[in-house]
């Protein structure tokens, strides 16, 4: 378990093939000296499980579905991505709770300068935008946020100069792909709805 608040960025050092999957190099500086292997750690909004240490470079194995439903798959060396450790029970909840379990993916439609914030909007599936509401929680590429709103086929966030400056959502052009993790609550009330009410 997660909250959503990046702890630091890494840079990928390398994504070796090994089907069916893919092995993930990622230099993870200051943050890989208090990692062990078998550690849990968010990455880009999605939990991987540390199986070798090497220096500040942590590695990852991504199955198939992992290759699936999130953008690691077309992650090159030199890209950034966020670096979160497991929540520990006596820490505060400064975001909110963050499986790693991304739900599917989503792509940046807009970006729109207001001042020292920037609003973007993201084009998402039908199926996640149902999953969320206007000031819910939503993690994008394991960021914590806040939704602005939501329509049919997008949702809003507003995102401040710290999330822009210390995230990889501050480079984030339109068009670029994200990984989403709707709000763990919503989407157990939508299954129990959709249980009572089968269509």
């Amino acid at each position: 378990m997660f909250t959503g608040l990046v702890e630091s960025l890494g840079r990928i050092v390398d994504a070796v093939t090994e089907p069916p999957g893919l092995r993930l190099i990622v230099d993870a500086g200051q943050l890989a000296a208090d990692a062990a292997v078998g550690d849990s750690i968010c990455t880009n909004g999605c939990c991987l499980s540390v199986i070798r240490i090497e220096g500040p470079h942590l590695e990852f194995q991504l199955g198939p579905e992992t290759l699936s439903r999130t953008t690691l798959g077309g992650v090159r060396p030199g890209d950034p991505v966020n670096l979160e450790r497991s929540l520990r029970l006596s820490d505060r909840l400064g975001g909110h709770l963050v499986t790693g379990h991304v739900d599917g993916m989503g792509r940046l439609a807009s970006r729109v300068q207001e001042g020292d914030w920037i609003t973007c909007r993201f084009e998402a599936p039908a199926s996640l935008l149902t999953q969320m509401a206007g000031k819910g929680s939503v993690a994008v590429d394991g960021v914590s946020l806040t939704v602005v709103d939501v329509t049919a086929t997008e949702f809003s966030v507003a995102l401040i100069p710290h999330t822009l400056a210390c995230t990889t959502l501050g480079t984030l052009a339109p068009g670029d792909g994200v990984n989403l993790e709707t709000d763990l609550i919503f989407k157990y009330v939508d299954r129990w709805l959709g249980s009572r009410n089968p269509s």
